[in-house]
């Protein structure tokens, strides 16, 4: 074999080996929708893989410019991407971002791009890069999210057939006082003389306990209506004494002694104030039916809130019931398992994840004593939450009680 012969045959391996390792790029590329391209800044040319030309749905014979791929984007992405296309121009820092697609078909794609600066022979700006279509990731995230909302909502509407009692106390009180005080005043007035300020008290009295009834209703409406999570400052000594308003007729009916320890000139966290109480009513009803055995002591019940370190908040949950079990603390807080006879065993679970969600931990620990305690730590919030204000209905029924 002649050395032309052999460098012939060197550089006919070296090309199969070339398009091989082309075609296995291709195809793993094509397996995770992933795209590449090359983007020179100073000419705005714009080399792109195969996948590419797939994922935004184009002829690959067409030449790709930013136009193009700006008719592609979704019209509420286009002044993040145009943003971040001027930024890289300027200070040739790494790319790395997430948009969308609006398709010819409507359909909308979700992709996420990343990209290295780097200077070519003559010291000229370009950028090699990555885009993935992570569109099935964002849906099934959305279902995700879709199904532990309506999974929580479940969970809200079961623990409101547990506090029916309470519920119907809390409001049949100031409903019989609204009744008792109508037929007081109706009698003052019909005196003689009439007793026009007897009647002017217990009129006052009367819009007292209709404010009284509106707020219990308002806030069972927030605690078993199923929306949208809220980001707003959460003053948790108010929240805790909000749900204990709902579930202190329960309590006293299954004779636990309630004690509130609750610490002063806390910080406010930043969260969704429903899901907060959620996790906290769950927490109680699972106290008191974890009491609902024990005759031989006291059922006590303590609400404590404390600083954790400087920037974080815990609030605990101690009963004196049958403590954690044999299973431990662990165990409590899987999806399905329950020590109840009638439980689902999504309560622990669902109130983990929305402290989760809160960037917070929630955990089990068995007393010294008999009984248990549950705790969760959360952030304390930022200045920059907007807080809620209270609806003007309930803030004019007030100030007219006043």
């Amino acid at each position: 074999m002649t050395g032309d012969t052999r460098v012939a045959t060197k550089c006919g391996h070296s090309e199969a080996a070339l398009k091989r390792s082309e075609a296995l790029l291709a195809e793993a590329q094509r397996l995770s929708c992933t795209g590449s391209f090359c983007w020179r800044v100073a000419t705005d040319r714009i080399t792109w893989s195969e996948q590419l030309y797939r994922i935004f749905e184009i002829d690959k014979r067409t030449p790709v410019t930013l136009e193009l791929i700006a008719s592609r984007v979704h019209p509420d992405d286009l002044a993040s991407l145009h943003e971040a296309t001027n930024r890289a121009r300027t200070d040739g820092r790494d790319i790395e971002l997430e948009h969308r697609l609006l398709m010819p078909d409507r359909s909308v794609k979700h992709l996420h791009v990343v990209a290295h600066a780097a200077r070519d022979g003559d010291g000229r700006l370009e950028y090699i890069g990555a885009v993935q279509d992570i569109t099935q990731r964002r849906l099934a995230e959305e279902a995700l999210c879709n199904a532990r909302l309506e999974l929580a909502h479940v969970a809200r509407v079961m623990s409101l057939g547990a506090l029916t009692a309470s519920i119907a106390h809390e409001v049949s009180q100031p409903l019989s006082g609204i009744i008792t005080n109508a037929s007081t005043c109706l009698r003052m007035l019909a005196a003689d003389p009439p007793n026009v300020d007897g009647a002017r008290e217990t009129a006052r009295r009367t819009l007292r306990d209709g404010s009284r009834s509106f707020e219990v209703i308002t806030r069972l409406r927030a605690l078993f209506t199923k929306k949208e999570p809220k980001n707003e400052l959460v003053d948790l000594n108010e929240a805790i004494r909000e749900v204990l308003a709902l579930s202190c007729s329960d309590l006293q009916r299954n004779g636990v002694a309630l004690r509130q320890e609750l610490a002063d000139d806390l910080p406010r966290v930043s969260g969704d104030r429903v899901q907060l109480q959620q996790v906290l009513l769950n927490l109680i009803l699972n106290a008191c039916d974890a009491m609902s055995a024990v005759h031989v002591r006291a059922r006590q019940l303590v609400i404590t809130t404390q600083r954790d370190g400087h920037d974080r908040l815990c609030v605990g949950v101690r009963d004196s019931g049958v403590g954690l079990g044999r299973d431990g603390p662990d165990r409590l807080f899987e999806p399905f398992y329950t020590t109840k006879a009638e439980g689902m065993g999504f309560g622990l679970f669902l109130s983990r994840s929305i402290i989760e969600d809160h960037h917070g931990r929630l955990w089990a620990a068995a007393n010294d004593g008999p009984g248990a305690t549950f705790s969760f730590s959360i952030p304390c919030g930022r200045c920059d939450v907007t807080e809620t204000v209270r609806g003007p209905l309930t803030a004019r029924l007030t100030e007219m009680a006043l």
